[in-house]
């Protein structure tokens, strides 16, 4: 069966067939330790919309090495390595970065730039998207379980 959208790696499996709750380009120091771009595409889906085929083959480890006991996981496949997704504890959201996750980037695109800092000294993003310090202002977070 096909889905909207699709990723993973051959050994674990995601796919939503919802739209996204969310997706920006994401300037945090987090995200650029993590992936080790100098800004991350990341994408939002209600925790419920995104599954994963085969969960009991994923480790999982803090997101943020800053603050290990944080509402996020980094899910990486236990046999190859590749990062799945990010999952949320608290069970409100499960993200994926479309390049490193194996979805195609096109079919979800960036709509803001997140988290952007000028006192980083990098240029502030001129595509025409909205920029903001944190996330857009008027998203809610999602009710946990």
């Amino acid at each position: 069966m096909s889905h909207k959208y699709e990723g993973g790696c051959e050994h674990v499996h995601t796919h939503a067939d919802n739209e996204p709750i969310d997706n920006h380009t994401c300037h945090c120091s987090v995200c650029k330790s993590v992936t080790t771009q100098p800004t991350t595409h990341v994408v939002f889906f209600n925790h419920g919309d995104l599954h994963v085929d085969n969960p009991g083959h994923m480790n999982r480890q803090p997101f943020n090495a800053n603050n290990p006991d944080g509402p996020l996981e980094l899910c990486t496949c236990a046999t190859c390595g590749t990062p799945i997704m990010l999952d949320d504890k608290q069970s409100r959201i499960r993200a994926i970065v479309p390049n490193l996750m194996g979805y195609d980037p096109a079919s979800l695109p960036a709509t803001y730039h997140a988290f952007y800092d000028p006192a980083t000294g990098v240029p502030r993003p001129s595509d025409g998207r909205p920029v903001h310090e944190g996330l857009r202002p008027e998203f809610t977070w999602p009710a946990g379980s």
